[in-house]
This record gives C-alpha cells, structure tokens and sequence, in this order.
C-alpha cells in the first residue's frame, strides 16, 4: 500500500494532457444540462406539445445510442487522440449549428443540431475514459478517473448557470402579466413572430459561443503532444459479441442502464414542469435543479463511502428503492412536499450510473472497450423515455395539469414512468448480489 501512495495519480510528463483532457469532463457536463432547460423553452417558443417539445431529449440521447460502437471502433483502429478530435469537431458541428436553425426558425433543424452535437460526446465519452485510465501507473488508474470524473459536475453546474442566467431568464415567450397569464399565448401572429425570433437567438448564443471554444479546445489539443495510445489488438469483433451477450451480468446490466438512465433525463426534464404547475417560473425552477445536482454529488460522495462496506449490487438495490420511495412522493403527495421528493430523487440516483457500469464490466477482460460502448449507447434510455412522459402529459391537452390521472394532476402521474425505472434497477441490484454474487 504504502508503495502504490508514493506512485503519482498523474506525473508530471503528462500533467498537461491530463488537464486537457480532463477538461472534456466538464464540457459534455455542460451540455448535457444547458440542454435539460430546452424541453420547457422549445415548447413555449414554438408553440409545440410535450411529446413534440420532447423529441429535444431524442436527439440529444439518441446521437449517443448512434455513434457509441462506431466510437469504440474507431478507437480500435486509430489513437485515442484521434478520437477525441473528432469527437471535438462532431460537438463543435453540432453548437454551431444551431446558427442557421434559429434563423430558419426550425424546429427540426435544432433538433439536427443536437444530433450531430452527442455524436461528438459519444466519441468524447467514449474515449476519454479509456485515456485517462492509460494516463500513468496501472495501480492509480481508478483515483485517475475519478479525480477526472470530478470535473463534470462542474460543466453540468456551469451548464445549469447559463440556462439559468441567459436563456430562461432573457426569454420574452415565458413572461406573464399581473394575473399570471402568459402575455405571449394573447399576442398577434405579427407580434409573436418577433418575440420567436427574438427568442430562438437567446438559445443560439450560447450554443454558438459553446461551439467556438470547443474548436479552440480542438485547436489546443492538436498542437499538444499528448501520449501516443492505442487500444491493443485482439479478436475480432463478432467474437467479442459473442462472448459479451454470454454474460447474463453484462447483458443485464445494460437494460439496466437503459431504464436508469431515462429516469434521470424524465427526473431532471420535468422538474420544470412540475414546478411550473406550483406556480414557479422556468428560471426560479433552475433552483430545484440546483439542489437536485447538489444532492446528486452529496449522494455519490456518500455511496462511494459506504461501497467500503456495503456489497455493490447490495447498495444498488437500496439506493434505487430509495429512489422509488422519494419517486412515489413526488407522484401521490401534491405541493411543495412532493417538489422536495422530487428534488430528493437525485440523491439516490447518484450511484447508479457508475455502480452498474463497474458491476457490468466486471470480469470481461479485453472486450470491456466494446462492453463500454454498449454501456453508452444505453444512454438511448434518456432519449425513448421523456417522449414517452411527454405522451402521457399529452394525455389532457398541452398543460401540465390538464385532467387528473388516480386523482392525482397527469404531469404527479407521469412519474410512474421513472417509478418503473427504478424497480428494474432495484431487481439487477438484488440480481447481482444473489445471483451474480456481487
């Protein structure tokens, strides 16, 4: 023990690549929750559905599910270097884009944007992990990552701030009269028009000026010498998929994924409209988001802690019945105490994602890099499930609390979807330590 302590997390040949890339964390941390915000914002500036206002999160998590396995592949057969840089073009693409989908005032083309946008966090996600980890001593690779990992609730934090400050603040169509009605649903086509186009250039200035730093990021990383890594050569693909879709761990640990994943997206996208339903605006409602993402990392420090005690699947289990419990208040207890179990859903959510990718990949050997990807693309969860809510807030017209669902406002309802989410963890958590013996 005492000679691993004296190994360095990072020496000092690759400090500068370390922050570099580690920077990356934060970046797709960031857009990840400028992004959650844009549900509410394009429904009210467009004027759609939720389930349309919702297909935000489809493109967003399905670039993920898309380009995952073409990333692993590619970093197969090239450097991890190369990787990340195309990933930074994908992403800087993908920013940029939302340019000319505001002057076109399509709603199509931002979701397009988005798009192409994760097709560059898939490779970023993708590729950075494995870098990080190759980065020094094989004996420091974990406190490596996750000293790493730490910078991305900085970006998501950073992501939450702009959302807050330049966008939900600064939009005309969410503004309300004396009364509380939104001035924007009375106003002439005419008049509406520009309040759009005024609007749709609030939410392309900072994915634009995102855009240009990640070039420069893109520009940064190129000229620096970085370590000249590559995934080493083993059997072929079809091989590797075989011996992947054999492990019953593996196989379910991406469903599991899958379905916690989209309880996270529905959990931090609707708590927008939820709160919106309690007469809180988008802007004040960043607030909850705030304490939810607070709670979030409160819930991973505390977890971590107790894996030194607690068997993996065994703590997995308790903390998605956790979960459940804060999930059944949000959906049964009405008011500002079923905001607060909402809020407190996060704290529980927090181990999760990390906990069911370690108990997944445990024991694959050489086809973890392709085991990650599929670990990736089971972010799809965040793009099926919140369509899936929408369609249920759809149920009673395009409000929030249209009808009443077991007596209950459709939007307290809705939640039964993560509510389901959260069972399926809970059933690979108690799997895992009784079956898989973790």
């Amino acid at each position: 023990m005492e000679n691993v302590n004296k190994i360095p997390v990072v020496s000092k040949q690759v400090l500068l690549p370390f922050i570099l890339i580690t920077s990356l964390f934060a970046l797709w941390g960031f857009a990840n929750d400028i992004t959650n915000p844009m549900v509410s914002a394009f429904k009210k500036i467009l004027e759609l559905n939720n389930t349309q206002a919702s297909w935000v999160q489809m493109a967003f998590y399905g670039g993920y599910f898309t380009m995952a396995f073409p990333a692993a592949m590619f970093i197969k057969k090239y450097t991890y270097k190369k990787g990340i840089l195309l990933g930074l073009i994908l992403y800087a693409t993908g920013a940029l884009l939302f340019y000319p989908a505001a002057a076109y005032e399509a709603f199509g083309f931002f979701l397009a944007a988005l798009y192409i946008l994760t097709f560059g966090l898939a490779f970023l996600e993708t590729t950075a992990n494995p870098f990080v980890l190759s980065m020094g001593h094989e004996e420091t690779a974990t406190r490596r990552l996750n000293l790493a990992q730490a910078f991305n609730p900085i970006g998501a934090l950073t992501g939450l701030f702009v959302a807050q400050t330049f966008i939900l603040g600064s939009l005309q169509s969410d503004d309300v009269d004396a009364q509380g009605n939104v001035i924007y649903d009375t106003l002439s086509e005419s008049a509406k028009t520009a309040v759009r186009v005024s609007d749709l250039m609030v939410v392309r200035n900072p994915y634009v000026i995102l855009g240009l730093f990640v070039l420069f990021m893109f520009v940064l990383i190129a000229i620096v010498k970085m370590p000249e890594k590559k995934e080493a050569e083993g059997g072929s693909v079809a091989d590797a998929l075989k011996r992947l879709s054999r492990s019953k761990k593996f196989v379910e640990g991406v469903i599991a994924q899958m379905f916690y994943v989209g309880a996270q997206i529905m959990c931090w996208t609707y708590i927008y409209q939820y709160a919106e339903t309690l007469g809180i605006d988008n802007r004040s409602a960043v607030t909850y988001a705030y304490w939810a993402l607070i709670l979030f990392l409160i819930g991973r420090w505390i977890g971590t802690y107790l894996l030194k005690f607690i068997s993996s699947g065994k703590l997995l289990m308790y903390f998605a019945i956790g979960a459940m419990a804060f999930t059944f208040g949000a959906i049964f207890i009405q008011g500002m105490t079923g905001l607060y179990s909402l809020v407190g859903i996060s704290l529980c959510m927090s181990l999760m994602f990390p906990t069911i990718y370690g108990i997944a990949l445990e024991g694959v050997g050489e086809d973890a890099k392709f085991g990650a990807a599929f670990l990736v693309m089971a972010i799809v969860g965040g793009a099926i499930m919140p369509v899936l809510q929408g369609a249920i807030l759809d149920f009673g017209g395009s409000g929030y609390a249209d009808i009443e669902i077991l007596g209950v406002p459709e939007v307290n309802f809705s939640f039964i979807l993560p509510l389901s989410c959260f069972l399926v963890v809970a059933v690979y958590g108690f799997r895992t330590f009784k079956i898989h013996n973790k």
